[in-house]
């Protein structure tokens, strides 16, 4: 009888006891092997190719491109988690646009339209969601995902497509929108509200889809609530003819300019009136003298522009008699003349500059006042020196395919101010010397041939003057002859 605890060798024979031990360590082995290759499918490998790709819809209801529609609830079913972007009232754009907006929420897969406006009979209608409506994971953008639907029995396929270009600048502005009106009385786009709108592109561009054959009249306006030309500041651009929007979606492409007739006012220009006319002490402190500053403190005087004395303040009257220029030896200087500005702050002193050469200008003290009779504090002289030719390069421009017929003023700009503008009478233009450094060029096609940029005018449907950007740096060495071919 077997003992209760004997081990289990003692019961195997002894010449088989090397063979049990060789089975034994193998099943031991084996088993071993099954419990890592568990472990390993149990933990998959980190890593793997980022999710780019964006929300897919999976199943919506009412179905897209419905015909009869009838319904006041649209849910839209993704493949994967959706979240809707913070800004959804700039991305969504409705077409027509009701007049009260839907209510429009997410959760987990699905987007939930509910309409809170009656539905016009026989209309086809859009959801632009821009770009809206992105993944919850990766935040991929369903880019102009768009449903449809008609209260009739067919689809609208009327089509316009163009651009909108800164009459100004030739540059575009992606945050202006295009605006449909079939009210074609001029004073639709100061009164109602469009029947159509959408955005640009990046490069200026647009297109209607679905849109309900008729004659209708095209704006441009900026991105606000009431989408209105209520404002001779805003951003503005119109057709002077109306467009015929036909079911075959042939219309050609509509180029539109836009302009800002008259540049905001800025409020706080001259300060608070109420407080700076109060008591006037009796006595004059040094406070209350005149103070300016000139371009002497820049450096060497330029060559090509003007001396120039600049006051923080308005100046009421000013005595060009009492500011002299003079040479190293004080005798005076003839042939220079004064500018001044529209707003009484800027003083210029016109003079064919002569390089490398020193200068004085006396100042008296009375020479400029303001409106209480303040002066400067006292006589000035002011020495300055005059720059090298040196330090200029001479400039050359050859134009292909120059338009004359159409007064093409070409103009330099550095940091978006215009540094030069030339009026073109041949396909060649040189300049002697040109201040170095990199500059934009631009075309102005002078209408009125007064050398600069007009805006238009709605009531007379007058269109802006244009301004095209040539699509090349200009790069200005010094004491180099710079000469450069431009295709306009």
């Amino acid at each position: 009888m077997k003992k209760t605890g004997a081990p289990l060798l003692q019961y195997i024979h002894p010449k088989k006891v090397g063979f049990a031990f060789y089975v034994l360590a193998a099943m031991l082995l084996a088993a071993k092997t099954v419990v890592l290759s568990s472990c390993a499918n149990i933990i998959p490998p980190g890593g793997g190719p980022r999710d780019s790709l964006p929300p897919v819809l999976v199943k919506s209801f009412p179905s897209d491109s419905s015909l009869h529609f009838n319904a006041k609830k649209i849910t839209l079913t993704f493949n994967e988690y959706v979240q809707l972007d913070n800004n959804l009232s700039d991305n969504l754009i409705v077409s027509p646009a009701p007049g009260i907006l839907p209510i429009i929420q997410s959760n987990l897969k699905v987007v939930t339209i509910v309409l809170k406006d009656s539905l016009k009979p026989n209309t086809t209608y859009s959801f632009n969601f821009g770009k809206a409506i992105k993944d919850v994971n990766e935040g991929n953008i369903a880019k102009n995902f768009t449903y449809l639907f008609s209260t009739g029995d067919k689809l609208d396929v009327g089509k316009l497509a163009g651009k909108v270009v800164l009459a100004e600048t030739g540059a575009v502005d992606s945050t202006l929108l295009v605006m449909l009106h079939s009210n074609l009385n001029d004073t639709a786009i100061k009164k109602n509200a469009p029947n159509y709108f959408t955005r640009l592109d990046g490069k200026g561009n647009f297109v209607f889809r679905n849109i309900a054959p008729a004659q209708y009249n095209v704006f441009v306006l900026p991105n606000e609530y009431s989408k209105k030309y209520d404002d001779s500041t805003k951003m503005f651009a119109f057709l002077n003819n109306s467009v015929l929007i036909a079911d075959s979606g042939s219309t050609p492409p509509a180029l539109l300019y836009a302009y800002q007739q008259f540049k905001p006012t800025d409020k706080k220009k001259g300060g608070n009136t109420a407080t700076t006319n109060k008591k006037k002490p009796k006595k004059e402190t040094e406070n209350q003298k005149l103070r300016y500053a000139t371009t002497a403190k820049a450096g060497p005087q330029d060559l090509l522009t003007p001396f120039s004395f600049s006051f923080p303040a308005r100046v009421d009257s000013f005595d060009t008699a009492k500011i002299v220029l003079l040479d190293t030896n004080f005798h005076r200087i003839k042939g220079y003349s004064f500018e001044t500005d529209t707003a009484l702050t800027k003083f210029d002193l016109q003079y064919k500059w002569p390089e490398n050469t020193f200068f004085k200008i006396i100042v008296q003290k009375d020479a400029f006042k303001d409106s209480a009779g303040n002066t400067l504090a006292a006589n000035d002289t002011i020495t300055f020196k005059t720059k090298r030719e040196s330090e200029y390069g001479s400039i050359r421009l050859h134009f292909t395919n120059v338009k004359l017929a159409k007064n093409p003023v070409i103009l330099l700009l550095q940091d978006g101010k215009i540094m030069k503008a030339v009026p073109l009478t041949s396909n060649e233009w040189f300049q002697q010397l040109f201040g170095p450094g990199e500059y934009e060029l631009r075309v102005l096609y002078d209408d009125n041939k007064n050398g600069v940029w007009n805006p238009g005018d709605y009531s007379k449907k007058l269109q802006p003057e244009v301004v095209d950007l040539i699509p090349r740096k200009l790069t200005i060495k010094a004491n180099v002859d710079n000469e450069v071919d431009i295709t306009l």
